[in-house]
């Protein structure tokens, strides 16, 4: 490789990061490490991509150890940067679509039939160092490692990094995705806005981009012949399994909907129980019912962000703002809870004289991946019943892209099963078997 993986890794960990701890939580190895590829020294069991390499994203919040880059920040033009400075480093072409997300070439990105491998950047908030960089940094440490073999390519090669695939500040997941497949039109684009009040075309203008070409691209979907997505598993199969490396299935059918709860705001100390209208009560009577709901059907459902106003200690609110997150492995289960949680909702409403709105923000069907891609890539990484092939909760840009061009997904195993969190982690060991199998798709997907 022209830059170790090791290196690579490091070079994106932001100054002055809590010291990461000792030792290896992934616990025993079942079989023996894997080959590390060419470049790779060995290092710390644990790495960190957040920053360096022409622009370090900022530091991560000291209370939690985690990251901050939401789409349009200087923290994502520090990203946006340093996936550049990588690219340009290899010799690739790079260019920005008209959606925003960054596409690194090798070879005549017009010539068609090529394959595409990457992820994205962006973080939740205090997210994870993993969920996203790990597919970047593991597609550059891929490329060097094909690059050490002495291959030739046969079609065009290119690495992406997608934009605001976490949706942590407009509140809808895969933009960049889902603009370029169509699966969002521009003024629905239009409408999104942050916490502030900034609308998305806004902050694109805000950071030096032309939002007026956003919208579908199929011209340059057209383009592509394979998408490969390498992702952190987000949940512990392959833990259980003991496996390095997994194939993906599926993803969940998932969604998000907003709960408004209107009531009547009023003094905390001297209004009694019974006069009051208490939207807070209806909100945590309703988080309640989504566990239950997501137990019965064996899926999950979480209320993870709520706003209150006037969201004052001693002041009853008079609105509480919740976002339902609801999965579930087939169409029939979600809708089973989704129903269930409103239906629970309105009645709760109703005993305490709440105004109750729910309105349905986004929403992503069962996703299959290619079955002829995933079985190649079973082939290519040893035959059936040597890869584990899992399904998965999480939505990713694979998935929004999987109606439009063959994708497909790895995953990487993540001992704790912890994501969206700082606790995040991957071992060494397990991320270089994941560069090793993404190299060795790309292998064969590119290069015969």
């Amino acid at each position: 490789m022209s830059a170790s993986f090791d290196a690579m890794w490091r070079s994106r960990r932001a100054p002055r990061r809590p010291r990461a701890p000792r030792g290896d939580p992934a616990g025993p190895r079942d079989r023996a490490a894997p080959a590390r590829p060419a470049g790779v020294q060995p290092g710390r069991r644990r790495a960190y991509p957040s920053g360096g390499g022409g622009g370090a994203p900022p530091a991560p919040r000291p209370a939690s150890g985690g990251y901050r880059r939401y789409a349009w920040t200087e923290a994502d033009a520090d990203c946006r940067l340093w996936f550049r400075m990588q690219a340009e480093a290899r010799r690739m072409d790079v260019e920005t679509d008209r959606n925003g997300n960054q596409w690194a070439w090798l070879g005549d990105p017009t010539a068609g039939n090529a394959v595409v491998t990457g992820s994205h950047l962006d973080s939740v908030p205090d997210g994870g160092a993993f969920d996203g960089p790990l597919g970047v940094v593991s597609a550059f440490a891929a490329l060097d490692e094909l690059r050490s073999r002495g291959v030739s390519f046969k079609r065009p090669l290119a690495i992406t990094n997608f934009g605001d695939e976490e949706g942590a500040r407009f509140g809808l997941a895969c933009v960049g995705s889902r603009l370029a497949a169509g699966r969002l039109t521009k003024e629905q684009a239009y409408e999104l806005r942050d916490a502030s009040g900034t609308s998305l075309p806004q902050a694109m203008e805000a950071a030096g981009y032309d939002p007026s070409t956003i919208g579908p691209d199929p011209e340059r979907l057209a383009r592509v012949g394979a998408f490969v997505e390498l992702h952190v598993e987000q949940g512990r199969a392959l833990d259980l399994s003991g496996d390095s490396v997994g194939i993906a299935s599926s993803i969940w059918p998932h969604g998000r909907w907003r709960y408004d709860f209107a009531g009547e705001a009023n003094h905390a100390g001297t209004t009694r129980l019974v006069d009051r209208r208490d939207p807070m009560l209806t909100y945590a009577e309703t988080v309640l019912a989504a566990r239950r709901e997501a137990e019965l059907a064996g899926a999950v459902a979480t209320f993870g962000k709520i706003a209150v106003e006037p969201n004052g200690v001693n002041a009853i609110p008079s609105l509480v703002r919740g976002w339902l997150d609801a999965r579930a492995a087939d169409q029939d289960a979600l809708d089973t809870v989704v129903a269930g949680v409103e239906t629970a909702a309105r009645d709760y409403a109703g005993k305490h004289g709440i105004d109750l709105t729910v309105v349905r923000e986004s929403f992503t069907p069962v996703v299959d991946f290619s079955h002829a891609l995933r079985d190649e890539l079973s082939r290519i990484l040893g035959g059936s019943g040597k890869v584990p092939v899992l399904g998965t909760g999480a939505g990713h840009d694979a998935g929004i892209l999987s109606e439009s061009i063959p994708t497909a997904m790895l995953f990487v195993r993540n001992p704790t099963g912890v994501s969206h969190s700082p606790a995040e982690f991957a071992a060494e060991d397990d991320c270089v078997a994941g560069v090793l199998a993404l190299a060795d798709v790309l292998e064969e997907l590119a290069c015969r």
